[in-house]
């Protein structure tokens, strides 16, 4: 046996346009890795949106359960929005993911597409590093009833509309008042979400092996109003007290607006996201290239 994987999924790009040029390069790769994973002795199903998008053929086809029942590894190729909006549908079903990045590497999706099979042969054979990542469940309550429910794994993040002012948002923390915050918005970030925006609004870095969330505002009015690391086993309630147009958005993917009295509850999901990298891989490697550490040297 060549491959410790025998059932592998390929997931790609969902936002190519059928017929663009990026849909041509992501069929071309999907189409290269499809036959590289078949000539490793994997059998190669191909994921419905996938399949729908980049008109590749030749494969079986399945949707998220079907791969959830069937594969033992999910490949996907394109970058960390990709990884995410996958990554949430898996998690419950624990199947581990890779990720080939198409362009610029990302936080998660850290294998480049020019030399893959260098790096993806030895993980394979089960030369890997596994990495878990947290989700937060979230859902929006409007008088007593759960409107909007969604899984996140880097932020919820509770904002202004684009042409309003600021909002007013209560904070509650297990059911204690915590505050009162006007500011343009407010994020709950996981490890994982803590260098995406929460990052660019202020936020700190959190090490994934953390088990804990951050709360970072956007643009407060007050400049005591800093952001705070918090253990991620209790339950946050955002509520909209003042302010227009404003939403509630999960991974910046789906989205919900809200209403005066509207309560935003996240907590921990039961489910986990599970990554593997190449073996040696650390954390701080992936920081030192996408946030352009000094490396030492001349």
């Amino acid at each position: 046996m060549k491959t410790l994987f025998r059932q592998v999924a390929l997931i790609g790009k969902y936002n190519a346009v059928a017929g663009g040029a990026a849909a041509a390069s992501s069929r071309a790769a999907l189409d290269d890795i499809a036959r590289y994973l078949a000539a490793e002795g994997c059998q190669v199903f191909i994921e419905h949106d996938t399949a729908s998008t980049s008109g590749i053929t030749g494969y079986p086809v399945l949707d998220v359960p079907g791969i959830g029942a069937q594969c033992d590894l999910g490949l996907v190729i394109g970058g960390d929005g990709t990884m995410l909006g996958i990554g949430r549908q898996l998690a419950r079903f624990g199947v581990p993911l890779i990720g080939i990045n198409q362009g610029r590497l990302g936080f998660i999706t850290d294998i480049p597409l020019d030399g893959y099979r260098q790096v993806l042969g030895p993980m394979l054979q089960g030369e890997h590093e596994e990495d878990r990542r947290a989700l937060m469940e979230a859902c929006v309550m409007r008088e007593g009833q759960c409107v909007f429910r969604a899984l996140a794994m880097n932020d919820v993040v509770v904002n202004r509309g684009a042409t309003s002012g600021m909002v007013e948002l209560r904070v509650e923390i297990d059911g204690r008042f915590v505050a009162n915050q006007r500011a343009d918005g407010l994020i709950v970030a996981t490890p994982t979400g803590s260098t995406a925006y929460a990052l660019s609004a202020g936020g700190p870095l959190l090490h994934p092996a953390n088990p804990a969330v951050v709360l970072v505002p956007i643009a407060p009015h007050t400049l005591s109003n800093r952001p705070i690391v918090l253990p991620d086993d209790g339950e946050i309630a955002i509520e909209l007290v003042a302010g227009r147009d404003a939403s509630a958005n999960f991974d910046m993917q789906s989205l919900a607006s809200l209403l005066h009295g509207d309560r935003v509850l996240v907590r921990r999901s039961e489910h986990q996201a599970r990554f593997l990298h190449p073996r040696g891989w650390t954390y701080f490697d992936t920081l030192r290239k996408k946030l352009h550490w000094y490396e030492g040297g001349s």
